[in-house]
């Protein structure tokens, strides 16, 4: 009879469904009953074969055209194959010039083992200092390049320049298939990749500065972070135990951090960040948690326990950390906050200048107008909210103690239950807070916010998401979705082509030029004329350059993460200001300098931010102008020792000898001898 009854019930489920379930259930029996063809498996496999075969070729062509573009576009606007090598160099400004300098270094050494040795006990570039170069600038990736430079054997094949160059375009070329590889994975269309990489050469102005600083740390640190996103994207698509898959990403962070200590030659800053403290957090309340029975009241109270420990628990590891872990606070780049945020007032003409710099100011108002007018910000913003408010309902209904549903189909409309969507939103959200305070960090947000959109645009199931909420009944709204998807990115795809591909030929078509003769004769005068173990003074972007160029000794290097160096700027500088022959000679001769160059488009600065003029800045942090109100003006007797200097009268003649000039600089000899002669 039981038997008799079961078939019975399952019988009428068959005749008549009730729910979606039983529905779904029906045609797979259905289905299982008809005989299916040998070859409908293969076609499913080739088809899907197809489909990933095409997404690859697409994504990887991407990166190469992208890689073509940039080494086309470069030798046309510098004309880097007619240059000599002298004038190819000068290209590489300010810091950058340090960085590619020391590649030369590596390729001029007798050995990889003396070349690392000689880096990091540098005593040739910066007089009286030994610096560890690969520590203080991370030259690990010139390390490498010079590496595969000379065991490829390439230096019988191409130029170490070229060779340089050509890693850097390669690995912008994986930066874009990272990028696109990313967004297919989220949306399950290439289509949403070609769209990525589309906006992200029209906005490059926002997304890149590879065009003006090659060796840029940034240019060789993006593309491996973006890897890293699609290789973590991949992985939690893949897996449906949310849980134990955020906490195996912890542990990849923890090693992460780890290794970065070891490479980064113990390095007591990654030990006291607050992303190891938050991290370590995390897997502990993670551990801490106990199998409670969901709905009782034990199970409230675990949940109100383990959010007092995710706030709490990072900020008391962080302040244990640092009692035990033995560090030098950042004390400069904390009072750069306060003053960046109106919380302090300084005079120092460190932290002032370092607030005038264009990267570390807030985003302007033309960066946005650029992201609108390419419409990438307006979809952003309409992607990220579906996301987030999506997001939020998981939330919600994680606190009200609804389980979510192991599969999230098309028509459920809950694009905030994946998980790599969770983590997408909050890495956006996060990137893009920085980048509203620092300029500078677009770099890294501009990107995120190309593939975020792409994604969004192409993905049925964020518009599905949007019509659940809508409560869309005219027209089917899974069958609305799907078109969508494939519509709006075609006509944004059609528009950008039509308005922007004209303009990306035009760039390659027209011939620019990069000419800079008074720098190459300087550069030409100190290698001809100057002693071997002559130490030159002047500001640090054209002493990055003379250290490259030359390889003579300096004052003082482009470098911002060192305090010592960062006094050795300030002072230097004081040729700008209103001190002295006598005051200026001191400071030079304290730093064993032989030779001075005065840059006569900082002594005659005019046009740039009000008040961010190095001369203001100087005569701020002097006290010879009124900074605030009621500060006192201290009068200096004394001209502006760059204007004084050229007259060639008593007393700057007596510690000056001007041995060279042209019409943008003035290299003065420093005497060794005084004489007060009138």
């Amino acid at each position: 009879m039981a038997e008799e009854e079961g078939s019975t019930v399952e019988l009428r489920q068959r005749k008549k469904p009730k729910s979606s379930e039983n529905k779904e259930s029906a045609k797979e029996e259905k289905i299982s009953d008809t005989q299916i063809p040998e070859r409908t498996p293969k076609y499913v496999l080739f088809q899907r074969f197809a489909k990933i075969f095409i997404g690859c070729l697409a994504a990887v062509t991407s990166g190469m055209m992208y890689a073509l573009y940039l080494s086309a576009y470069h030798e046309r606007k510098f004309w880097f194959s007619n240059r000599q090598e002298l004038e190819r160099e000068i290209t590489f400004q300010g810091d950058s010039a340090v960085y590619y300098s020391y590649y030369k270094d590596m390729l001029k050494a007798p050995s990889f083992e003396r070349g690392v040795y000689e880096l990091t006990h540098n005593n040739k570039t910066v007089s009286l200092k030994t610096i560890n170069a690969v520590q203080q600038m991370s030259l690990y990736p010139e390390l490498i390049a010079s590496v595969l430079y000379q065991a490829t054997g390439s230096n019988e094949i191409i130029e170490p320049m070229y060779f340089y160059i050509g890693i850097v375009f390669g690995l912008q070329g994986i930066y874009v298939t990272a990028l696109f590889v990313t967004s297919w994975l989220m949306s399950g269309t290439w289509l949403a990749g070609m769209l990525t990489v589309a906006w992200f050469i029209i906005n490059r102005v926002d997304t890149t500065r590879i065009e003006y600083s090659i060796p840029l740390r940034e240019n060789w640190a993006l593309p491996y972070f973006a890897c890293q996103v699609a290789a973590l994207t991949g992985y939690l698509k893949s897996n449906l135990n949310t849980y134990a898959e955020v906490h195996e990403v912890y542990k990849i962070y923890m090693f992460s951090l780890f290794l970065g200590y070891l490479l980064q030659f113990e390095n007591p800053a990654l030990l006291v960040s607050p992303l190891l403290s938050l991290v370590a957090a995390l897997m502990l309340t993670k551990c801490l948690q106990l199998n409670v029975k969901k709905g009782t009241f034990a199970a409230k109270i675990m949940k109100v326990v383990n959010f007092y420990l995710v706030c709490t628990l990072p900020v008391t590891l962080n302040i244990i950390i640092k009692m035990f872990v033995p560090h030098k606070e950042n004390e400069h780049v904390l009072k750069f906050l306060e003053v960046k945020f109106g919380l302090n007032m300084t005079k120092n003409f460190t932290m002032n200048w370092l607030l005038c710099q264009e990267s570390l100011q807030t985003p302007s108002q033309d960066f946005f107008l650029r992201l609108t007018q390419s419409s990438l910000l307006p979809f952003y913003i309409l992607v990220l909210s579906i996301c987030l408010l999506s997001v939020m309902q998981v939330i919600f209904r994680r606190i009200n103690g609804r389980s979510l549903k192991e599969t999230v189909t098309l028509e459920d409309g809950r694009i905030g239950e994946r998980p790599e969507i969770i983590y997408h939103v909050i890495h956006t959200i996060l990137l893009g807070s920085l980048a509203m305070v620092l300029e500078g960090l677009k770099y890294i947000w501009t990107p995120y916010v190309c593939m975020l959109a792409a994604f969004g645009v192409c993905s049925p199931e964020l518009w599905m998401t949007l019509f659940k909420w809508l409560r869309l009944r005219t027209v089917h709204p899974v069958l609305l979705a799907l078109i969508l998807s494939m519509a709006v990115p075609t006509i944004i795809g059609l528009s950008l082509w039509k308005e922007f591909f004209p303009r990306l030929m035009t760039e390659l078509t027209e011939l620019q030029e990069f000419y800079d003769p008074d720098t190459v004769e300087l550069m030409t005068w100190i290698k001809r004329q100057a002693p071997v173990a002559a130490v030159f003074a002047g500001s640090p972007q054209l002493m990055g350059a003379i250290k490259l160029c030359t390889g003579w000794m300096v004052t003082s290097l482009p470098l911002y993460n060192d305090d010592d160096l960062l006094k050795r700027n300030e002072n230097i500088y004081q040729i700008y200001s209103k001190r002295s022959a006598e005051d200026i000679y001191k400071i030079l001769t304290s730093y064993k300098a032989n030779y001075l160059i005065v840059e006569d488009a900082i002594c005659n600065e005019v046009g740039t931010m009000r008040g961010c003029r190095v001369k203001d800045l100087l005569d701020i942090a002097n006290g010879h102008v009124v900074c605030e109100e009621g500060d006192k003006l201290t009068y200096s007797k004394y001209g502006r020792f760059c204007h004084e200097v050229k007259i060639n009268y008593s007393p700057y003649v007596n510690y000056f000898t001007r041995v060279y000039w042209n019409r943008s600089y003035f290299v003065y000899k420093i005497n060794t001898v005084i004489s007060f002669q009138s």
